[in-house]
């Protein structure tokens, strides 16, 4: 090359961009920190005067960049630098990298988007509106980039401007748009819709700050606020000519149509709100089909009351506005007391009203007033019971502003709406107080007394005397107070009821809602096994394993992502020691990874040597995190035993145990002392046995505060073994099994939600089960109440370590151990302990007393080709299956081709 200089020959920045002023001097040294083919890039796209003289007598020396596939980027990311930021190459820091090229991306995007939505308009087809209170979509750049297949592409770009792709990413915060599975699967959902050229809108609540930001101080979870806007979100497109007002409150009175006579009920609300839209583009993955979420902001009609302020009441004059833009505020607002309440039931009224006035004006441009044709053209998923409210106001608009009859009008709502149910535990079905909702919303609380009134009136024409089933059916609650179950409301209003496995869907039908199976018959109710994106869960989680697939699968385009049954083919290679070798190697580069983050969030250094042990979800008595944290003690108080005997660390490990990291992580919700109690426990158990030296790396614990999305793509792919270990009979699906899974994590599980699924496809030998079976449930919560709970002596001893004061005050564990062996043991800990421990042996001879030795042959054929199998048999949980499912059986619409 000469004298040339090229940009692989410079250095790489060694002084920090900041987002302050310079100096003259600091500019001179900035000049020489910053790569000089960075500064070439610059100057070519730059529309300011700000490089320095030596920055240009350098650039002069450079080589012409090699700009192929990446100066379209390189120009749109100068150009948002300098115009959209008001930046320039001196004080474009990493958050200013992100935010440019995230506006440069979304620009992109919005061709397709903009296309996207005039092809759907034109075509006219049936579109699916899925409302969900929670969309969990975690980091968007990233994301978009592997959809659009340009992250090469923009990887080198970055990299050509001075900056690293990771470090760009990692600026990104989680959006705080959802709090778990549910959330996470609308986000999985969307994405699949538009991956699968499906016509589908996500509707949702625009969220300025998350549930909360979970940190651990002395052992505890204390709850900070999550204000993920704190940078704004470049992602989003703010719609303000879209503002649709919502009223609340008020009185509702009774006058007669002007031309037919008729009665006609008029709602004239006291307090009225904004509904402000926001889109964000969702991209689909290798097609142009972007599809739109759209998310709602509360705003007041009167922002500032002048007139207040010049009185001195500064506090009262902007109230309104404080009062409206609470409503969007927070995920789930504490409802322990009757504002939460109020406010968590205005959220709900306020997303789904704005959602359905948008619905109908989009409707009606093609079709006007022809309402016969609206079940024909729209489609509506209620995601739980939170958008149930959907369907009253669905009704109250036919009815009361666009005169239809009540018979027409329930017919169109029961045709367009489909509920999906998530629980099978009588106790977390949604209720509002009957008091509550006529404050709130009295014409809305008038029609469910009136839809109520014709259904049971149905019910008992059809099953005439059964006055218990008229009980059991009814959508009020005669229970003090008076409660509208919204569960049943969803049900009597929708024309499809899914839930989301196999073992859930029957178990609805023979549980929570067997009266309702009676009533509507067994055609109502089905099925939809939920699934992931691949996408997001495996190229963009774990991308060297997504590389080695698709160089076995000979698939260099990875269209496997699309069509995950192609996993299959990767059987042939489970007696193939060299690519056994590489897929351990991937998981073993996973492990380190996810250690690094342990040592940044906790400061605990661990060993990726070790056996990764790993149950991440929310934190509930169901989900048995306590099982799990009562094992681990087990296992700890044991080796010290063993150590007391005499034997040593490495005889332990050849005979007893594998050494092994245990790794929690999740949230509590606020006001649940029970699950907080659990965390607690949790880090003072990882408190004693980290600090016991004399154990070694046979066990450590860990909790990784704040669980999220981007920490689950960590977390996911670097799991040996994963535990989902609720009750049987208590997890709908569970979804995180299916992430670990895709990743070759192994599970260990109970009976239950999905395991059953993923145990039919992958194989009993590749799964590890235990536990009580769901039919056994009830016999023993029966059992427990009239003899008494009978303490295994294993867990006995993990019961006195406790109570001796061993990991702490043994006065906050009390209702802990109490729920257990006093009040019933409702969750069966006592009856499937030891079943966990003998798992837990079985599963470590399969993954081998190697004493940390990788290269050990017994691990390599056991547990790497149980690892191997379990992926290639996971084809079935892709949620683009979800979706054509959804889409023939539920929602009756097609693909849009391309």
């Amino acid at each position: 090359m000469g004298d040339y200089l090229t940009p692989s020959d410079l250095p790489q920045p060694k002084l920090k961009r900041t987002n302050t002023g310079f100096t003259p001097n600091q500019i001179i040294a900035l000049d020489a920190s910053i790569p000089e083919g960075a500064k070439h890039i610059w100057q070519k796209y730059t529309k300011l005067d700000s490089f320095s003289q030596n920055a240009k007598s350098a650039v002069d020396k450079l080589a012409p960049v090699d700009d192929h596939d990446t100066s379209s980027f390189e120009k749109s990311f100068v150009g948002h630098v300098e115009s959209t930021l008001a930046r320039n190459m001196y004080n474009c820091d990493n958050l200013a990298a992100y935010q440019a090229s995230s506006i440069a991306i979304r620009d992109e995007l919005i061709t397709d988007w903009a296309n996207t939505q005039q092809r759907q308009t034109i075509h006219d087809g049936k579109r699916v509106y899925y409302l969900s209170l929670e969309f969990l979509m975690g980091r968007a750049l990233d994301n978009a980039l592997i959809n659009l297949n340009s992250r090469n592409k923009t990887k080198n770009a970055l990299s050509n401007l001075g900056f690293n792709l990771e470090d760009v990413l990692d600026q990104e915060p989680d959006a705080a748009l959802g709090n778990g599975g549910l959330g996470r699967l609308a986000a999985c959902f969307v994405d699949s819709l538009s991956s699968k050229n499906y016509s589908g809108w996500g509707y949702g609540l625009n969220y300025q700050y998350g549930i909360f930001k979970q940190k651990i101080v002395d052992g505890y979870q204390v709850e900070t606020p999550d204000y993920w806007l704190k940078f704004s979100n470049p992602w989003e497109i703010s719609r303000h000519e879209i503002q649709i007002p919502i009223d609340f409150g008020g009185y509702v009175y009774e006058t007669h149509d002007v031309n037919t006579g008729e009665p006609k009920k008029i709602w004239h609300g006291s307090e009225r709100v904004l509904a402000v839209a926001v889109d964000f583009p969702i991209p689909g993955y290798n097609t142009t089909n972007t599809n739109n979420l759209r998310l709602w902001n509360a705003k007041p009609t009167t922002e500032f009351d002048f007139t207040k302020f010049n009185s001195g009441d500064y506090q009262q004059s902007v109230a309104q506005q404080q009062k409206a833009e609470a409503i969007t505020s927070v995920l789930y607002p504490n409802d322990n007391f009757d504002q939460g309440k109020a406010l968590r039931l205005k959220q709900q009224y306020f997303w789904v009203s704005a959602s359905l006035h948008d619905i109908l004006r989009r409707f009606k441009k093609n079709h006007q007033n022809n309402w016969d044709k609206f079940p024909d053209q729209i489609a509506i998923q209620l995601n739980d019971t939170h958008p149930t409210l959907a369907i009253v106001e669905l009704q109250r608009i036919l009815v009361d502003l666009e005169n239809l009859s009540w018979d027409k009008a329930w017919s169109i709502v029961t045709k367009v709406f489909a509920y999906t149910n998530h629980t099978v535990m009588a106790e977390a079905l949604e209720k509002w107080p009957v008091d509550l909702v006529g404050r709130l919303l009295p014409r809305h609380l008038e029609i469910i007394y009136d839809i109520n009134f014709f259904f049971l009136k149905n019910v008992e024409q059809r099953f005439p005397g059964d006055h218990g089933l008229l009980g059991r059916v009814s959508i009020i609650e005669e229970s003090t107070p008076k409660q509208v179950r919204m569960a049943f409301l969803a049900i009597v209003g929708s024309h499809r009821v899914n839930g989301v496995a196999e073992l859930h869907s029957e178990l609805i039908k023979t549980t929570i809602f067997k009266d309702f199976v009676t009533v509507f018959g067994e055609d109502k109710f089905t099925n939809v096994t939920n699934g992931i994106t691949p996408r997001r869960w495996l190229k963009q989680a774990n991308p060297e394993l997504a590389k080695l697939i698709s160089e076995a699968l000979e698939d260099p385009n990875y269209e496997y992502l699309t069509n995950l049954g192609k996993l299959k083919k990767l059987e042939k290679f489970v007696d193939d020691d060299k690519f056994l070798t590489k897929w351990d190697n991937i998981k073993f580069n996973n492990k380190v990874k996810l250690a690094n983050l342990i040592k940044s969030e906790t400061g605990i250094e661990v060993d990726p040597s070790v056996m990764f042990d790993i149950q991440v979800k929310r934190i509930h008595e169901y989900k048995r995190q306590q099982l799990n944290i009562f094992a681990i003690i087990y296992r700890y108080l044991h080796i010290k035993q063993l150590l007391a005997e005499g034997l040593s660390v490495e005889d332990i490990k050849l005979k007893h145990y594998i050494p092994k990291l245990s790794v929690f992580g999740g949230k509590a919700a606020p006001g649940y002392y029970m699950a907080k109690t659990i965390i607690h426990l949790i880090n003072m158990v990882a408190e004693v046995v980290n600090n016991d030296s004399e154990i070694g790396n046979l066990l450590k614990v860990v909790f990784i505060p704040d669980y999220n999305v981007s920490k689950a793509e960590i977390i996911c792919p670097a799991s040996d073994l994963s535990n989902h270990i609720s009750t049987a009979g208590t997890e709908a699906s569970g979804t995180s099994n299916m992430k670990f899974a895709l990743n070759g994590g192994l599970i260990i599980g109970t009976v239950d939600g999905a395991n059953v699924e993923i145990t039919r496809e992958i194989g009993e030998d590749n799964i590890f089960l235990f536990g009580n079976l769901a039919e056994s449930v009830e016999e023993l919560r029966h059992e427990h109440i009239y003899h008494g709970v009978q303490v295994p002596d294993t867990l006995r001893r993990v019961f006195e370590a406790i109570e001796s004061g061993q990991f702490g005050n043994p006065d906050e564990y009390r209702s802990l151990l109490d729920s257990i062996r006093s009040h019933g043991d409702y969750y069966l800990v006592t009856d499937d302990f030891e079943l966990f421990l003998e798992t837990h042996h079985k599963l470590e001879k399969v993954y081998g007393h190697h004493g940390g030795d990788a290269n050990d042959s017994t691990h390599l054929h056991n547990w790497v080709k149980k690892s191997l199998l379990s992926v290639a048999n996971m084809g079935f949980f892709s949620s683009d299956r979800c979706i054509d499912e959804y889409a023939e059986n539920i929602w009756e619409v097609e693909p849009l081709n391309q």
